[in-house]
């Protein structure tokens, strides 16, 4: 009776040991990356003498500026499951910045973080906004980035001019697919907006 029970509970912890086997090795849920901000066509021709304007990496929310997919339903937020950006979203929305000055930009040349040229300018860009929002849950979202971006003189880093800029983007469905492209088009449209104000204020 005794050798049974034995034989019993040997078996119970093999199988035990056996599953726990399994869940160490077991793979986690597939996760897909993204980017954003590609910019498309030949870099633009600048002036002779071009205002040169340095700029720090962007600021973000702390919610937002890692690589993960920050979703909003009115006061609740979560991550978007099965996606993150190749990249943490301030770094990608910086160099898309860079690319967009280096392909639109005509009177100012955009000195990024890395470069050690002197300018007479800077960009100070602190998002304030840069999320998914949905109006109820499992409808379709919208991309929303709200961008504070100020033109500081220097060395006295005064401001010269700042602005608020706010690009709001539908996505095409609640699809990780078509929410990532919304992020594509909506920051664009913001990198476009905010080299054509830095060129009307940087003289």
């Amino acid at each position: 009776m005794i050798r049974s029970n034995l034989l019993r509970l040997a078996a119970v912890g093999a199988t035990a040991i056996s599953l726990s086997a399994c869940a160490l090795l077991s793979s986690p849920d597939p996760v897909q990356t993204y980017r954003f901000g590609g910019v498309s066509g030949q870099a633009a021709t600048p002036v002779a003498d071009p205002i040169l304007v340095g700029m720090r990496r962007v600021e973000m929310p702390e919610a937002a500026e890692g690589d993960r997919l920050l979703g909003v339903t009115g006061t609740e937020t979560a991550y978007i499951g099965g996606a993150r950006w190749i990249s943490p979203a301030a770094d990608l929305l910086t160099d898309s910045l860079e690319n967009a000055f280096a392909s639109q930009a005509t009177q100012v040349r955009l000195i990024g973080p890395r470069e050690l040229a002197r300018s007479t300018r800077t960009l100070d860009i602190d998002i304030r906004a840069f999320e998914t929002r949905y109006p109820a849950p499992e409808a379709v979202p919208t991309v929303v980035i709200t961008a504070r971006v100020r033109l500081l003189t220097l060395p006295e880093r005064q401001v010269k001019v700042e602005r608020i800029f706010t690009v709001e983007q539908p996505a095409a469905a609640n699809r990780v697919g078509a929410i990532v492209e919304a992020y594509d088009l909506a920051t664009r449209d913001l990198n476009t907006q905010i080299v054509a104000w830095t060129e009307a204020n940087a003289a």
